[in-house]
């Protein structure tokens, strides 16, 4: 694919300083791109390679000052890093709508329906009495399970797998390994010290535009569902128990894991390494810092977490400057009893 400088500061609604007319064929990082290459610059730090960068257009910011003459048309928009996540999401789509028809043998039940312009990939399979929409794409070795329901462009990665009843709206992304309805871990402790399974008869809704991280697992609900909601964000290797529910553009890094029926509110994020208490809410807008834990509801929106129990940042950073000194503090405080309790000498 190729477009010209202008076309794709119209589709930006973006202004060119520069040659307009120069041909641009891919994408590249500002400090690496070449001839023919399109670049943004966001990050200050970033700034240097501006007048450096073989690239033929950089995206900045309209506010931009520049110090040095560059040699790179300039697409002048308003947010330069989300104007260039619309070039991505653009590409990525283009070459995706690349997949189409039915690789041999996949395997799709009679009683099963799906909608126009999709792809199944080689061993994919598809069970009893599906719904699934169209322009969905179905990779290698995914297995659906029976009664689930997929949402217009929805994308399955190679290997994940959707147990039964699960239910995916439209334009999501499913990556590689993902498990979606698996049981949730319920155990009855019997008076012999042995456990007995409690059937896990719920299942996984995820709303709209979500997307899933390679081999994250999300439980279904014991009864009900396990919810996540519209525009959330999991990363890889991110756990979710039963009867969660994970709330809108809500967004949690890798190994981080949720305890069963925990409410996450709107717009929250969960660092790497974070874990959540069962049972508990977190409040709108709440951020809970790298390897925090959290063992109490927070009701409080925009709440700043950190530490393990988990507190307000500001009260853990002063926690954490008096902890550094402890040592120092024990030596003077030793000093102390001991100029107490020895004899004054004459």
């Amino acid at each position: 694919m190729e477009f010209t400088v202008g076309q794709i500061a119209e589709v930006l609604r973006g202004t060119v300083e520069g040659d307009a007319t120069q041909p641009i064929n891919r994408l590249a990082k500002i400090e690496e791109a070449q001839a023919g290459a399109l670049s943004f610059l966001s990050n200050p730090k970033y700034e240097p390679y501006l007048y450096s960068t073989g690239a033929s257009a950089v995206i900045v910011s309209r506010a931009l000052e520049l110090r040095q003459p560059v040699t790179a048309a300039l697409i002048r928009v308003e947010d330069p890093y989300t104007s260039f996540t619309t070039l991505l999401e653009f590409y990525q789509q283009a070459t995706r709508t690349g997949k189409r028809g039915v690789e041999e043998p996949a395997y799709l039940a009679a009683s099963s329906r799906i909608g126009e312009n999709h792809y199944r990939g080689a061993f994919s399979y598809i069970g009893e009495n599906c719904e699934i929409g169209r322009d969905v794409v179905i990779f290698p070795h995914v297995f659906i399970g029976d009664r689930c329901k997929i949402g217009d462009g929805t994308i399955l990665y190679a290997g994940a797998k959707v147990y039964a009843e699960t239910v995916i709206g439209a334009r999501c992304t499913i990556h590689a390994g993902a498990v979606l309805g698996s049981d949730g871990f319920g155990f009855a402790p019997q008076p012999d010290g042995s456990y007995r399974t409690i059937p896990q008869i719920g299942n996984v809704v995820l709303e709209d535009n979500v997307s899933i991280g390679a081999n994250a697992t999300i439980d279904c609900a014991t009864m009900g569902s396990t919810i996540i909601r519209e525009g959330a964000k999991i990363d890889n290797l991110v756990q979710i128990a039963h009867n969660v529910e994970v709330g809108r553009h809500t967004v949690i890094a890798s190994q981080s894991g949720v305890s069963g029926s925990t409410k996450i509110g709107d717009f929250c994020v969960l660092a790497g390494q974070t874990g959540l208490a069962g049972h508990l809410t977190l409040a709108n807008r709440t951020t809970v810092t790298a390897q925090s834990g959290v063992g109490k509801s927070i009701k409080q929106e925009g709440v700043l977490l950190q530490g393990s129990p988990a507190f307000n940042l500001r009260d853990s950073l002063r926690a954490n400057a008096v902890f550094r000194h402890l040592p120092d503090l024990e030596r003077r405080l030793t000093l102390l009893e001991r100029s107490r309790t020895e004899p004054e000498k004459p």
